[in-house]
């Protein structure tokens, strides 16, 4: 397992299966993090706690992005933001177009929960927003469809999930292009 002696939100916050939360690895975590600092500086972290609150507290985007999320542990946060993905309109209309990037992770991986989570990520991006997505690999052709995206060289460890994620961009990324040494190579 990877070490989380450096990461806060790991060592803080117990994942809860019946909101199927599984963390990211730290490594994960951290590759997000610099892929998010070199190429964004306002984020809606849609359902991905752990990057939101693992980005640094001093950094500009920090301060600027806001996380959506239906786990309410987080609502002292002022920039947290009650989000229940069936309603994917309902969301604070000053957010609106509001932001150069969105990063995503649906507790299901459904066309039906992805067309629900695309629905939000356009609502809350501006014109040519980039996109940070994470699902399985079978999703491919349907994030294609709904976002514009590719998967990632950069494939997410997931500690406590039993299968293999993908990241899926739909621009050219940088931290996620080189692959995770966590993941073994694929036979």
């Amino acid at each position: 397992m990877a070490d989380t002696s450096k990461n806060r939100f790991l060592i803080k916050t117990s994942e809860n299966e019946l909101l199927n939360q599984y963390w990211y690895s730290a490594a994960t975590i951290e590759a997000l993090v610099q892929e998010i600092l070199s190429s964004a500086s306002r984020v809606a972290f849609l359902s991905t706690p752990s990057v939101y609150f693992s980005l640094p507290k001093d950094s500009e985007v920090k301060k600027s992005s806001w996380v959506f999320d239906f786990d309410e542990q987080w609502r002292t946060d002022p920039h947290f933001c009650k989000y229940d993905f069936n309603k994917p309109e309902d969301l604070p209309g000053n957010l609106l177009n509001d932001f150069d990037m969105v990063v995503i992770d649906p507790p299901f991986i459904t066309r039906e929960v992805w067309e629900k989570y695309t629905k939000a990520a356009k609502l809350l991006l501006k014109n040519e927003g980039k996109v940070i997505a994470s699902t399985v690999a079978e999703n491919d052709g349907l994030l294609s469809e709904l976002l514009g995206s590719k998967p990632c060289n950069f494939k997410p460890s997931i500690p406590h999930l039993i299968y293999q994620y993908n990241f899926f961009t739909n621009y050219k990324p940088t931290a996620l292009a080189e692959k995770n040494p966590e993941i073994p190579e694929d036979d």
